[in-house]
């Protein structure tokens, strides 16, 4: 089996492979592919018949599909790789962290299943499209895909997948239908061992969120985080978020290689992960001879150290970090880590609520002050996807 691929990033930088939702192209991942690649070798990849991959031969099996995505590793070079996957694209990679788990290092399942509901279904969407083609669910793509606000929010993303979706070799989706409709990884996901991330969208009805459960319920060690108003494609519905998680999840706590420049160098990559380019370029073209000492045990202490740290993802870090702000009346630096939130993946109501639980414990004042500083700032981000990362 020869999948279509698309690599992006450092030739040396640590392999990770982006695996597509059934129906949807590599382009499903456009949203996070170019910040992830800034330190990865990102690998998107095809279905078989969809996007750039040649239809045949038909995958029969999950197996099938795995051994394919194995093959591609193997033909690149990558003999380890990181791993994310879109529903049916998750579950080639629990299927590869099961059965190939000296391969993969790290996993992360978005809006997957080990069990995609019972076969009927699958067997008669197989048999629909092999008699009228993709057309018609082409056609009903952004409703089974989106939630309702999003599909019709003109999204130039909505119309793009539908077409990725029009465009399938018949015979090749109704083959992966199949696959979905015999798949069961649940007697597997015990074997899995690499740390895993799970993302579940609370409105996606294709993989409800017990479905993301029970995969964290069976996979030891495992994080869930569910989206609120997202359904099926989260990467695209929810972009920064879902970002913001992969980052986090694929490079928090990774051993720098034992220089004293080695640290520095990732202590810099996680402070422009989380602060931005544009700020931390400014930090470094103000640094005068008085205070170079100051910046350094600034970037490896905070950096290197306690935002690297393993465990506390960065979401709850800056939850933490707005409330020490607000407690100390720091006001400019409550304004940049608001932005750092967003960029870590809060949404603008979880940030609310920590200024609220801060007007219990710091004050009213306090909380009034910092509320002023958040609006102002949401009122003023217009930063586009990926820019800083």
């Amino acid at each position: 089996m020869t999948l279509h691929h698309r690599a992006e990033g450092p030739v040396d930088g640590p392999p990770l492979y982006l695996g597509p939702s059934l129906g949807t192209s590599l382009a499903v991942w456009d949203r996070q592919a170019a910040a992830l690649a800034r330190r990865h070798r990102v690998i998107r990849w095809d279905l078989p018949g969809h996007g750039g991959s040649p239809a045949r031969p038909l995958p029969a099996t999950l197996a099938d599909l795995g051994h394919g995505v194995l093959d591609l590793a193997d033909s690149l070079g990558h003999d380890t790789f990181a791993c994310a996957g879109i529903s049916l694209g998750g579950a080639v990679g629990a299927w590869l962290a099961a059965h190939a788990p000296e391969r993969v290092t790290a996993l992360a399942l978005v809006c997957a299943s080990a069990r995609f509901g019972e076969p009927g279904p699958w067997r008669e969407r197989a048999r629909l499209i092999r008699a009228e083609g993709p057309g018609s669910l082409a056609a009903t793509a952004p409703a089974r895909w989106f939630t309702p606000a999003f599909a019709a929010s003109g999204d130039p993303a909505v119309a793009a997948l539908s077409a990725d979706q029009g465009g399938v070799d018949p015979e090749a989706y109704a083959a992966c239908c199949d696959v979905l409709a015999e798949a069961d990884l649940r007697p597997d996901l015990a074997r899995i061992t690499a740390p895993t991330l799970v993302v579940a969208g609370r409105d996606d009805r294709a993989t409800p969120p017990a479905h993301a459960r029970a995969l964290t319920d069976a996979i030891a060690g495992s994080r869930l985080v569910e989206l609120p108003r997202t359904a099926h494609l989260a990467p695209v519905e929810q972009p920064r978020i879902v970002l913001a998680l992969l980052l986090d999840h694929f490079t928090t706590g990774e051993p720098a290689a034992g220089t004293r420049a080695d640290t520095t160098a990732a202590a810099t990559a996680v402070r422009r992960s989380v602060l931005g380019d544009a700020h931390v370029d400014r930090a470094v073209a103000g640094t005068t001879p008085f205070t170079a000492r100051f910046q350094d045990l600034i970037t490896r202490y905070a950096w290197g150290e306690i935002w690297s740290g393993g465990t506390l993802d960065r979401r709850t870090r800056s939850c933490i970090t707005l409330t020490a702000l607000v407690a100390g009346g720091h006001h400019d630096e409550l304004a940049m880590h608001v932005r750092a939130a967003l960029r870590n993946g809060l949404t603008p109501e979880e940030i609310g609520e920590v200024l609220l639980q801060t007007a219990v414990y710091c004050g009213v004042p306090a909380a009034n002050s910092a509320f002023a500083v958040a609006d102002r700032v949401l009122r003023e981000t217009t930063e586009p996807l990926g820019e800083n990362h």
